[in-house]
């Protein structure tokens, strides 16, 4: 049976923006490395519970006998106050980091894309109303409006993500909304509108896929900021509690053993730059391969 031609030309073009971005991704030797440095660190919080050499030291389990020694064959990362090999807890940590920001930039998408949707489709009193409450959370920094959320609710992992969605929520509704004031505009929403098209499936159906790139690329860098906040939050008490091998706790903890043990502090500290960093130059990449503005071809 073959392919009538209709379906074969409206594939052509997808076709040839993969290519496209396949090939921008072969040329930057950044973004692939940062890829490849995410995909590592993906895969390592998906077998970390098998992988870590010391799985009864992730909990509570203590060692006193081996406290603050440093990194040695037996334990790479050395050990904490408790006897606790750090190289498990850090590895451990990368599960706790990278599932704690899905989370939370999962949680900030789905309050953001709807009502940015919604805003930038409709216009008029709806819009006007959601984006005076947009600004309303935009006015305070996300760190500070996040510190305040996490100490009003308690001290919990649970709590820092949730606020960090509250804080982060307007970002993505602003973003998604200026997108869809252009889209709205253009031939193809008007003939759904003109044909009957309920007006939900206009936004949910046309507007929003057409809004994702610019989400993608704001969502890849916005995990990065996300793992910075959470230990934020963590290191200030209100995030992470003991015992679970959190990279902002276990930097926190450490800064009491720092003059002793410099190895407490100083490999929780560089998981955190260096997620970080592959994160917010992933960011960067993505944005060259997915926005059209920005490409250099």
């Amino acid at each position: 049976m073959t392919k009538s031609p209709g379906i074969i030309n409206s594939i052509k073009p997808r076709i040839r923006e993969i290519r496209l971005s396949l090939y921008l991704l072969g040329r930057n030797r950044l973004t692939r490395l940062s890829l490849g440095v995410v995909i590592l660190l993906v895969l390592t919080a998906l077998v970390a519970p098998f992988i870590v050499p010391y799985p009864e030291h992730i909990e509570a389990e203590t060692n006193p006998v081996d406290k603050l020694l440093p990194p040695s064959g037996k334990y790479f990362f050395g050990t904490d106050e408790l006897g606790r090999d750090i190289f498990s807890r850090v590895i451990y940590g990368t599960r706790i980091s990278l599932q704690t920001a899905l989370i939370a930039v999962g949680l900030a998408l789905l309050i953001g894309i709807p009502l940015g949707a919604i805003a930038g489709a409709t216009g008029g009193m709806v819009d006007e109303v959601i984006m005076r409450i947009t600004d309303i959370f935009l006015s305070f920094p996300p760190l500070l409006l996040a510190i305040a959320i996490a100490a009003f609710l308690g001290p919990s992992l649970e709590n820092a993500m949730l606020a960090i969605a509250v804080s982060w929520w307007p970002w993505y509704t602003r973003l998604i909304r200026g997108q869809a004031v252009s889209i709205r505009e253009r031939q193809f929403v008007k003939a759904a509108k003109a044909i009957g098209t309920p007006p939900a499936r206009i936004i949910f159906g046309h507007i929003v896929p057409n809004c994702i790139a610019p989400v993608i690329v704001q969502a890849s860098m916005d995990i990065g900021g996300v793992i910075l906040t959470i230990a934020s939050l963590s290191f200030l008490g209100l995030g992470a509690q003991p015992p679970t091998p959190e990279w902002g706790l276990m930097v926190s903890t450490s800064r009491n053993y720092f003059l002793n043990a410099w190895w407490y502090s100083i490999f929780p500290g560089l998981a955190i730059f260096v997620t970080v960093l592959v994160f917010n130059l992933l960011g960067d990449g993505l944005r060259e391969i997915l926005d059209p503005k920005t490409r250099k071809i």
